[in-house]
């Protein structure tokens, strides 16, 4: 074996790294797998971004989607958003955002027309979360022009309320998120913006005398929104009020919110595209301030801004600290940063084996998801270009790409298994969003991965429940009722895990807001603690392994 050099006084190679992986999960007696199953599960949606043929700038970024429990049967539905022809070559009948109903045996059915959930604006990014605190899940749509807010109506059908509810945006909407950022039992929106762009403003842009797709510079950033919960089904634009207009606007894609610095409410990171990114830290009376420089996250090691993509939050050491990870353009890698704690983030992207397997691809979605139960939070990123001519200007890439995968191994480094879980990872698309949630009940996560003009994938998890696990279904009841920023922790054998339930993170992007914990190979859980924005701490021991559980705040933890 050829030792290229040594970091940290451990020794750092490619290599290495794929001899500890092949070691690992020769050990574990099984495999992971990924099986891409949209099409035999009855999804057929293909995005489009309206191919007008003229590479209007706001084509290339595609669409997002997620995962959520709509009619509260206990199985994860599908929602997609899908955009439409522009300009002249509008027409009838558009296309439509898809809701798929899942139907509890591995298949899904379109219900869109009966849920009422079929937009026609050009579709961007999603979110999801009980707002009016009524027990089931609501529905908010970015688009390139007038958002969309559907109240979740509990009988399995939904309605448009943006205008009445005073969140229809008109700008250029890309990730959003549902947070209470003033404990008071009720959800806040953001919003995050992306350009000032009009068709009529529309640029033609050019590489080697090629046309290609403009660049974030090309146009003037749009600022973010900030919508204050009034309690009564309304909302108020406090960004102004906020401090988040403070510092200037930037082109913001993806939305990562959670309580970075464990102070008891929930920070606000967001990643921009060649601008430097933000951390917002809520300081408690209604205000943020951003220290995003000072903690260091703002940009690379280097001090460079990078295009941010994606962005989530997580606690992958196990230390009871959110820890953060970016997605990038090709040849800037993507980040990961290490909460050391006050504020302050340490990057580890190099030390970690990130960056030698992510510098030759272009990021998107990113999250953190335990994908073998071992206990130790593991990395996606969907990847694609921008260009849908970079080969023309580019010989050493392509638009399509390859998603990663990222194993945990317990230790601060992480080894790419993209290789090695199966044919779902072999395929090359134009990805974008990624959503995560255990969507057949089976006990591992699963993926979704929407794809630029291309159909959608679904990645069902094979192999991960193997190692023992638990989930948990939060419900407030002096908290908002979607438990959005509950602390969970799980105590079981050696390991100690905490999450954070967020309806935010990835890119355009909603994933399950379940709390999945992998357990290994404990064979019960010795704790389970809750703890709830409201301050209440529920607790529960010596529970049985491979279940749900339904915590109801201030009540008693049972499984389902």
């Amino acid at each position: 074996m050829i030792v290229s050099t040594v970091r940290s006084g451990k020794i750092a190679l490619p290599l290495l790294f794929s001899v500890v992986c092949a070691i690992l999960s020769t050990s574990a007696g099984y495999a992971v797998t990924f099986v891409e199953v949209a099409a035999e599960s009855g999804i057929d949606f293909k995005h489009t971004d309206g191919e007008s043929g003229k590479r209007l700038f706001n084509e290339q970024y595609g669409s997002g989607g997620g995962l959520f429990d709509y009619n509260n049967d206990g199985y994860l539905d599908i929602y997609l958003i899908n955009a439409r022809p522009q300009g002249e070559q509008a027409d009838t009948p558009l296309p439509t955002n898809v809701l798929y109903h899942n139907n509890g045996d591995g298949s899904f059915t379109d219900v869109t027309h009966l849920a009422g959930v079929g937009d026609t604006g050009y579709g961007v990014g999603a979110t999801t979360g009980d707002y009016d605190n009524d027990g089931d899940l609501d529905l908010y749509v970015t688009n390139f022009g007038p958002n969309v807010l559907y109240r979740n109506n509990g009988d399995g059908t939904f309605t448009d309320v943006a205008e009445t509810a005073q969140v229809a945006d008109a700008g250029w909407g890309t990730s959003c998120a549902f947070a209470d950022f003033d404990n008071d039992g009720h959800l806040e929106l953001y919003v995050t913006n992306y350009a000032n762009y009009t068709l009529d403003a529309h640029k033609t842009c050019y590489r080697h005398d090629i046309p290609v797709y403009c660049g974030p510079s090309s146009y003037p950033p749009q600022p973010d929104v900030f919508y204050h919960n009034n309690r009564n089904g309304t909302f108020t634009d406090l960004t102004q009020q906020s401090g988040l207009l403070s510092i200037p606007a930037a082109h913001g894609l993806g939305v990562a919110i959670g309580d970075t610095d464990n102070d008891g409410d929930p920070d606000i990171y967001i990643a921009n595209d060649q601008d430097f990114n933000f951390l917002f830290e809520n300081r408690g009376d209604g205000t943020f301030e951003e220290i995003g420089l000072l903690s260091g996250v703002s940009c690379s090691d280097t001090g460079k801004a990078e295009a941010g993509m994606g962005v989530a939050f997580a606690d992958y050491d196990n230390d009871g600290k959110l820890d953060l990870t970016v997605s990038n353009f090709q040849n800037e890698t993507n980040t990961l940063y290490r909460n050391e704690g006050g504020n302050f983030f340490i990057d580890t992207t190099i030390i970690a084996g990130i960056a030698e397997h992510t510098h030759r691809y272009l990021g998107w979605g990113i999250g953190f998801l335990d994908y073998d139960n071992d206990g130790y939070k593991d990395i996606f990123v969907a990847n694609g270009h921008t260009m849908d001519n970079i080969a023309e200007v580019d010989r050493s890439t392509t638009t399509p790409q390859q998603s990663r995968l990222f194993r945990n191994l317990g230790n601060g480094e992480f080894a790419d298994v993209t290789a090695q879980v199966g044919e779902g990872f072999a395929l090359r698309k134009t990805s974008r969003a990624a959503a995560f949630g255990d969507y057949d009940n089976d006990g591992d996560i699963d993926i979704l991965v929407t794809n630029w003009n291309q159909t959608v994938d679904l990645l069902r998890n094979d192999g991960g429940n193997q190692n023992n696990w638990i989930q948990v279904q939060a419900i407030g009841t002096k908290s908002n009722r979607s438990a959005i920023g509950a602390r969970v922790k799980v105590v079981a054998g050696e390991l100690t895990q905490y999450a954070e339930i967020k309806s935010s993170g990835s890119y355009l992007a909603f994933s399950d807001l379940r709390a999945h914990f992998g357990v290994n190979d404990a064979e019960n859980v010795d704790l389970l603690e809750i703890r709830w924005q409201s301050g209440i701490v529920d607790r529960a021991t010596n529970l049985p392994v491979n279940q749900r559980f339904i915590a109801i705040e201030g009540e008693k933890i049972a499984s389902e």
